[in-house]
């Protein structure tokens, strides 16, 4: 299925003024990736580093590419060149990882830290008391926007509701200045947005069941 964008249009008229739409492309072709494009489209979210690299490579250069996948730390410097985001930053050591990296490569790459808010065990990510070692920690060529989350998958929309919340909470408490939150995904971006998303991440409402 190719993009859609007359849900395209929709979405985006439904989200607030400060809320960014990152287009989840992962197992897309790039004629889909090309038809939101030529919408006016420009940020793409990718799972896997040798997907991205192959697209990257054959769609134009003013897309902003954000990871949002699990990102092993010997992938990393594959994607440095390019990436606009990195968002599922889960662990210190990954973190570091980027900083030398970006250090090797002279650039500073915008960052945000995954917390893990969702019931489930298989979900990546920063405890809520492990946030602040990364934020305080000094770094010369990463910048931490943010944060990024996963709700649990569960039809129980006061339970993501809930998750959402403390999400925002730490939000509100490492970032006061303001910054980035990344939560929200295409069953549960409404939700995500009244509890202060700033960033969603739409794949299957815009592109289609992945097949």
């Amino acid at each position: 299925m190719s993009a859609d964008t007359g849900v395209y249009r929709r979405i985006l008229s439904e989200l607030r003024e400060n809320v960014r739409l990152v287009a989840v492309s992962k197992t897309k072709t790039a004629e889909d990736i090309l038809a939101l494009y030529a919408a006016g489209h420009r940020d793409f979210g990718e799972n896997y580093v040798q997907e991205l690299l192959d697209k990257q490579s054959r769609l134009p250069a003013d897309i902003h590419w954000h990871f949002i996948g699990h990102l092993q730390s010997n992938k990393v410097k594959h994607i440095l060149s390019f990436v606009h985001l990195i968002q599922g930053v889960d662990s210190i050591r990954l973190l570091k990882e980027i900083e030398r990296q970006a250090v090797r490569s002279g650039r500073t790459i915008d960052v945000l830290l995954q917390v893990h808010i969702a019931r489930e065990e298989t979900k990546f990510g920063f405890g809520p008391d492990e946030i602040g070692e990364a934020t305080e920690g000094r770094w010369a060529a990463v910048r931490i926007r943010g944060l990024m989350g996963m709700a649990s998958n569960t039809p129980d929309s006061s339970a993501v509701r809930s998750e959402f919340r403390t999400l925002k909470g730490l939000f509100d408490r490492w970032f006061p200045g303001g910054g980035i939150l990344s939560m929200g995904m295409s069953g549960d971006y409404k939700i995500a947005v009244e509890e202060g998303s700033t960033m969603v991440r739409i794949g299957s409402l815009l592109f289609g069941e992945r097949g």
